[in-house]
């Protein structure tokens, strides 16, 4: 039989750890308040850019509620919420959240909507598209990434999210047709099997050009009657679409 006092000082501890969660979750919440506020701001800046001076409600409602902390490394997590890109290891990055919000806005996704994400990183952008879409999937060509996304996305409660090893390149063709697609890696021309499984009236945002080089965001539509369509959106800077293509 265990002392009171031993049960005391273990109650005491696991309180102190919920508090200090509890205190934890709270700062990040008025962190995500404060880069939203950031986000508003900037994104007026790029009217020009956007045709638009604000973002979709649904996207900045989304920016709120993931937890961005919860899709970094450990040492990262204290600049969860700063706007800008961080390092998650072999070479790759989260992107800034306000790309990402772009990005996620230009799509124009509605909740029955089927969208493909090619290069899942840590797993945030696929947060952003599970937010807005019910049926989300995305794939990752770095297999330990790939791992670590999906133990993010279950983690912060994601896990619907469809997730895969292999080369986004070609898309995921058992799944298809997506009405969105979106690329987080800069490629240096448009894949063609990405095209292939947009579906008509569909929508793709994906970086072009090439790496350490001028890139720019582009929006690719299809008409209804297959027609595709380009418009280059902002200038960005994102690492290059890898695979044997």
């Amino acid at each position: 039989m265990k002392h009171p006092i031993f049960r005391l000082v273990v109650s005491g501890i696991v309180l102190l750890f919920f508090s200090a969660c509890a205190i934890a979750e709270n700062d990040f919440a008025r962190q995500r308040h404060a880069l939203v506020t950031a986000i508003k701001t900037e994104t007026a800046g790029t009217r020009g850019y956007l045709d638009s001076e604000s973002l979709d409600q649904r996207v900045i409602e989304a920016l709120l509620k993931v937890p961005r902390h919860e899709f970094v490394p450990d040492a990262e997590r204290p600049f969860a919420y700063a706007n800008r890109p961080l390092p998650i290891g072999y070479g790759q990055t989260i992107s800034q959240p306000l790309i990402v919000a772009i990005m996620t806005d230009l799509l124009k996704l509605n909740k029955s909507g089927r969208v493909l994400e090619v290069g899942t990183g840590s797993g945030y952008q696929a947060a952003m598209l599970a937010e807005l879409a019910d049926n989300v999937y995305t794939i990752e060509i770095i297999e330990p990434l790939a791992k670590w996304a999906s133990a993010n996305l279950k983690r912060a409660g994601y896990d619907t999210v469809h997730t895969r090893t292999g080369d986004g390149y070609y898309g995921w063709e058992e799944a298809a047709p997506f009405d969105a697609i979106v690329v987080t890696a800069v490629a240096s021309h448009i894949p063609p099997p990405l095209i292939k499984q947009l579906k008509p009236g569909g929508r793709m945002v994906i970086p072009v050009g090439a790496p350490f080089m001028t890139q720019y965001l582009v929006l690719v539509t299809k008409d209804a009657d297959g027609k595709i369509g380009t418009r280059q959106i902002l200038p960005v800077n994102f690492v290059p679409l890898t695979g044997r293509h």
